[in-house]
This record gives C-alpha cells, sequence and structure tokens, in this order.
C-alpha cells in the first residue's frame, strides 16, 4: 500500500507548540501552507532533540570549508513566530524522525512516521490507522533561516513547563510537591 506524504516543500509555518497545563501538556508539530494545515503530535523529548540537532546541524554547516551556503548563526529577527498553534486535528502520534539536510535547495529537512506496533510476526501495522487507512508520513523541508528559529521557538516551548524542584530537580506541579531528596 503506498504511504500517503503530507509534503510540504517552502512552508509559510513551522512550529511547535502545545496545548494543555504544564505537566499535561501534549506537543505538536505543526505545519501550513496556504490553507494546508497538517498537525502531528511529538513527546517533550522529541522536540527537544529535534531543536538540538537541527541547531548542531546548522553549527557544523557554519564549519564546512568554502560552505556556500548563508547559514545564520542566530535566529534571524524577522523570522521569530510566537503565535499560538492554529486549528489542531492530530494528523498522528509521531513515532519515528529523521533529519537531513538538502544542499541543493539549502534546506533542512524533517520527516516523520507515526508510532507503529511491531507484532510476533514482525509485522508493522501503524498503531492509529485500520485496515482502510493508508499509511501516512510527514515531510517538511524548510530554509536554514526559518530552521533556526524554529529550533529556538521549540526550546522556549519545551523550557515553558512546570518548573524544577531545586532540592530534587523534579518537575514541581501546580497543586504541590513532595521532595525527594536522595538521603546522604
Amino acid at each position: 500500500m503506498p504511504t500517503r506524504v503530507h509534503e510540504f516543500a517552502w512552508p509559510d509555518r513551522v512550529v511547535v507548540g502545545t496545548i494543555g497545563l504544564p505537566g499535561a501538556r501534549t506537543f505538536y508539530l505543526q505545519v501550513r501552507a496556504g490553507t494546508q494545515i497538517v498537525s502531528i503530535a511529538l513527546e517533550k523529548q522529541q522536540s527537544a532533540l529535534l531543536a538540538d540537532k537541527i541547531d548542531e546541524m546548522l553549527d557544523q554547516l557554519l564549519t564546512v570549508e568554502g560552505n556556500p551556503h548563508s547559514v545564520p548563526t542566530s535566529t534571524p529577527v524577522e523570522l521569530v513566530d510566537n503565535d499560538q498553534l492554529e486549528a489542531v486535528q492530530e494528523q498522528f502520534r509521531t513515532g519515528a524522525m529523521s533529519l537531513g539536510w538538502d544542499p541543493t535547495t539549502a534546506q533542512v529537512v524533517i520527516e516523520a512516521y507515526p508510532i507503529t506496533d511491531v507484532d510476533a510476526d514482525g509485522n508493522t501495522e501503524s498503531l492509529d490507522l485500520d485496515d482502510a487507512d493508508v499509511p501516512e508520513m510527514l515531510l517538511v523541508r524548510m530554509p536554514v533561516g526559518s530552521a533556526r528559529a524554529f529550533a529556538q521557538r521549540t526550546r522556549e516551548v519545551v523550557g515553558a513547563g512546570r518548573p524544577a524542584c531545586p532540592l530534587c530537580g523534579y518537575p514541581v506541579d501546580a497543586d504541590g510537591h513532595v521532595c525527594t531528596l536522595p538521603e546522604v
């Protein structure tokens, strides 16, 4: 069965945002081009790792001798996006992701695939698909400036969760916190 690809070659917007209160937030990677919007759910750790890896990739490109690409060292001010997510309709929950670089277009490439379940025979099936649905994936290509802005916003969104306890380091809930200090 062919995979349905939600492809965005030059998106108008690529952001990570959340719905819910700290401690119970759902993270989404949302991409828009014109009127087409796709939102996929991510784990907080996936979001943080994606931002880190994008910055690492761009920083490595800066060090390449004779690099013909103009890679910004920081987020271009005109590309900062602090707006809320647009209407969210979850396409799928993300399992595997890949990150790459396309030197022909000077774009960062993100691929995201739904969580899959591997049965005892080694067959894989998507957890959120029934037999009538086709498998799907998200393919996003974004220019280097947009990628820097994406990484910055993602780090800010991830960091905006529950504050950490100064004693034990665990998150403090809105209704209190029982500190579990290690015994000395």
